[in-house]
């Protein structure tokens, strides 16, 4: 199996006058280019990339946001929108070149021959249209089948991916399903069509790690029963490691490296992807600061001639000035750079290189900046609506109940100051929840909660405007999060305005200190968001954060939309701000690598309770619950053998209105018999201070 990620024109090649479609390939790219707008102030996403693949293989396309990836794929697609237009070169699908193709050519590739796989489940389904409305059209229209054959279809398809109730899901509207299953609904509505070529875009992006890895195992499986050929595209490298057979790294519109994924991911060749793998967070690495990689994408409206790399390049020189053609480092690899069999054990180096780690030591004796006692918080189970007879008086009448869940369960919590606690957990295990109702964002139904030594339940404590001024919250998405129509500026100003006691000097000058905070300079001040990137986007999001001057923050999923240079940067900031002002953190992330790198402990939360405890240098050792350890073992990982995956039945989803015993036992596979069904397990203390809730000893576990 054999894979090119190159640019033919770099060595003055010709593109030929027929199509340059090859015997055993499925696709080939031959100089393309797509150019966005015109004029002075257009720009080339996609520069001159070449590229081609087998049938059957499966190619990982890798770089950071800005790179040119989405746009490869809606090109292949024919998505491309508004003045964006194919600027050179030729995309050749199975013998026909996609760009000769009339509009009804068009129709009949894409979704037919070419599947396509969206990043976000949420907004790529309709929400107003059943998941069998979703399904049958597709099927209508490239198979010709009728609605009857079409729902039968459908149901299969279902069955294929892993759904275990094709017929409710049929029935159901995207809202009521999990992320995992709207993304399982995505990847069949692709497999409808029953293509050759599936091009996935960022899929697992959205998911936890169990739901991640049940998403993987079955693109594997599909791949292997299909002979399904595959162009998967992600920031996380530890995905790619796990499905696709090699890699290439795009820069800035331009292919900088290809190479088989082992080799790529043990020995990469050019500065770039270096710097892409020294910024990853990895669970078995020893806690240090975060590599990371300085500036950001060139202007493409007008590029540099020479590396676009160069300018964040620690190993530049004078001659990565002139244009750099992709050179051979060895069979089958090629990189774009004159320095890559020279540096090719040279490892990445950074300012952060230089920077020693932070000895991390949390006083025994510190305060806590937050203590949460036996907080709960239920909700009505969507369509729980039940009728009881109600026989106590002389005549039975029907009452009317709902069905509730325990999203929150009597949980409770200490953070000290200084502190950084992880807490993790599959997605609808109650993370969310529990952290809006530590500030109030939500109500709690029951329960103690202290922010500061205050109780924040009761009297002047209880005032919203002073739990703002002591806890705040970071949110995941700054797209979603920050007013477009405001700049920074007026953004920092608001929270100061409606938060701050008069305090000295003016309201720029304190706007100045909070960028200085986030180290970014006052140049941002009058940009509005989207003239910054997504790194420099949660930075302000951070800066609104500390105008409050809180003591406790909860951070909910703060870098899971960044590209991996830009959450280390984000991570780094975090930490240094954690230290400098004595901060206390919540810290939720789905990313046990990246909750193990800034974390002093963890908890792990399930169906709304914590079943474990412990140092966060303790994740990774032997002895954890084994709820702990599925999710461990569900984390990718670059070596692509990795350990033996702990798989789960079921969902996260309680499967009552109570819980008598373990909330884990009906998907636990050390599950001991009756006793995990019908009683509580006690709390056990394992290795390294860990504490964990389990019929189970801690040296049954360990072993």
């Amino acid at each position: 199996m054999r894979h090119t990620c190159s640019a033919p024109g770099d060595r003055d090649a010709p593109i030929s006058a027929q199509p340059p479609g090859r015997e055993g390939e499925i696709l080939t790219l031959d100089g393309l280019s797509v150019r966005y707008g015109s004029g002075p102030s257009s720009l080339r996403a996609l520069d001159k990339v070449s590229l081609s693949l087998p049938r059957g293989g499966a190619l990982g396309v890798v770089g950071e946001s800005g790179s040119g990836k989405s746009t490869l794929a809606m090109t292949l697609m024919g998505l491309l929108a508004g003045s964006a237009r194919v600027d050179g070169g030729r995309a050749v699908f199975e013998g026909e070149d996609l760009y000769a193709l009339s509009p009804a050519g068009w129709a009949g590739m894409r979704g037919r021959r070419i599947g396509l796989v969206f990043q976000d489940p949420f907004t790529a389904l309709n929400p107003a249209k059943t998941i069998a409305h979703q399904l049958t059209e597709p099927l209508v229209l490239h198979r010709g089948l009728s609605e009857t054959a079409a729902r039968a279809e459908a149901r299969r398809l279902l069955d294929e991916v892993g759904i275990s109730d094709p017929d409710a899901m049929l029935s159901a509207y995207p809202h009521a399903l999990s992320g995992g299953m709207k993304q399982r609904a995505l990847i069949a509505a692709a497999l409808a069509g029953d293509p050759d070529l599936l091009i996935l875009d960022e899929p697992t992006t959205a998911l936890d790690v169990t739901i991640e890895a049940q998403i993987l195992d079955l693109l594997e499986a599909l791949r292997a029963e299909r002979q399904l050929s595959m162009i998967f595209i992600s920031h996380n490298l530890g995905v790619i490691a796990r499905v696709v057979d090699e890699v290439c790294v795009l820069y800035a519109g331009q292919v900088v490296e290809t190479a088989p994924k082992a080799e790529i991911f043990a020995a990469p060749r050019h500065p770039y992807t270096k710097g892409l793998l020294a910024s990853m967070p990895r669970l078995g690495a020893p806690r240090a600061r975060l590599e990371t990689i300085p500036g950001r994408l060139p202007d493409l409206t007008n590029p540099p001639e020479g590396c676009r790399f160069a300018a964040r390049c620690p190993f530049a020189e004078d001659r990565c000035a002139a244009p750099q053609p992709m050179v051979s480092v060895g069979p089958g690899r090629e990189s774009r750079c004159w320095k890559a069999v020279a540096l090719g054990a040279t490892p990445w180096t950074s300012a952060e290189t230089a920077a020693p780690a932070r000895a991390r030591t949390v006083a025994a004796d510190a305060p806590p900046a937050l203590r949460a006692d036996g907080v709960s918080k239920r909700f009505r189970r969507a369509g729980g609506v039940r009728v009881r007879i109600d026989r106590s008086g002389a005549i039975p009448v029907p009452r009317i109940g709902h069905s509730t869940f325990n999203a929150v369960d009597a949980v409770s919590l200490t953070v000290k100051a200084g502190e950084t606690v992880g807490l993790v957990g599959e997605s609808g295990c109650g993370k969310s929840t529990l952290a809006r109702c530590l500030i109030r964002l939500i109500e709690p139904d029951g329960g103690a909660i202290a922010l500061n030594g205050r109780d924040i339940l009761k009297g002047r404590a209880a005032d919203r405007r002073t739990i703002a001024r002591t806890a705040q919250f970071v949110f995941q998405n700054p797209d979603s999060s920050l007013n477009p129509r405001k700049t920074v500026r007026q953004i920092l100003a608001r929270p100061l305005a409606l938060l701050g006691e008069e305090r000295p000097g003016t309201m720029d000058q304190r706007v100045e200190r909070l960028l200085d905070m986030v180290r970014l300079s006052r140049a941002y001040m009058d940009r509005y968001p989207h003239e910054m990137s997504g790194g420099e986007k949660q930075r302000i999001g951070i800066a609104r954060v500390l105008a409050a001057e809180p003591k406790f923050v909860i951070c909910d999923e703060a870098v899971s939309a960044l590209d991996v240079s830009v959450q280390a940067s984000i991570l780094n900031l975090l930490a240094d701000l954690r230290d400098e002002l004595g901060l206390a953190y919540l810290f939720i992330s789905h990313d046990l690598s990246v909750v193990r790198h800034i974390a002093d402990r963890v908890a792990v939360m399930y169906r709304g309770g914590i079943v474990e405890v412990g140092p966060a240098s303790a994740l990774g050792t032997p002895g954890h619950h084994p709820y702990t350890e599925a999710l461990l073992s569900a984390v990718p990982s670059l070596d692509s053998r990795g350990a033996e995956r702990m798989r789960l039945a079921g969902t996260v989803s309680a499967p009552g209105d109570g819980i008598t015993g373990c909330r884990f036992a009906d998907r636990c596979p050390r599950k001991i018999g009756p006793v995990c069904d019908t009683q509580a397990p006690p709390w056990r203390t394992g290795p390294e201070g860990v504490r964990f809730e389990c019929h189970h000893t801690a040296d049954a576990l360990a072993g």
